[in-house]
């Protein structure tokens, strides 16, 4: 996937939400671009967390880098117990998991005809380029 055709913000806000994720030991993070499959959203960011504090600090990391970037959220939805959490970003919506609701969902494969982003390539990936 070439990154040409997106943003200099969408490649920003993916930036900083897989960095967030990162810095914060998310588990089993993968990047679906399912732009040209779905009219919802352009990416969908995953993400496990190993335990409901461990679930929490990723949705607060990433939800403070968006907001430093001055992304404006369309809603954060992490219902306490529920094991899951979205964070609406227009177009990068972001789902954080436990263990359990990540296996029984399967979002990976529903979207199995999405295109997946190495998350590494992001964090070497300079907006704009």
């Amino acid at each position: 996937m070439e990154f040409e055709e997106f943003s200099e913000e969408l490649l920003n806000i993916l930036k900083a939400t897989v960095s967030a994720l990162d810095d914060r030991k998310a588990e089993d993070l993968k990047i679906l671009h399912v732009g040209h499959i779905s009219s919802i959203t352009d990416f969908f960011v995953l993400a496990t967390g190993n335990s409901d504090p461990h679930l929490k600090a990723l949705i607060n990391s990433v939800a403070r880098e968006l907001k430093d970037l001055k992304v404006n959220l369309l809603g954060i939805d992490s219902e306490q117990g529920s094991g899951w959490a979205v964070i609406d970003a227009f177009d990068v919506i972001i789902h954080l998991f436990l263990p359990e609701q990540r296996q029984f969902y399967q979002l990976d494969d529903l979207w199995k005809d999405a295109e997946f982003v190495d998350p590494q390539r992001f964090l070497s990936v300079e907006a704009g380029s």
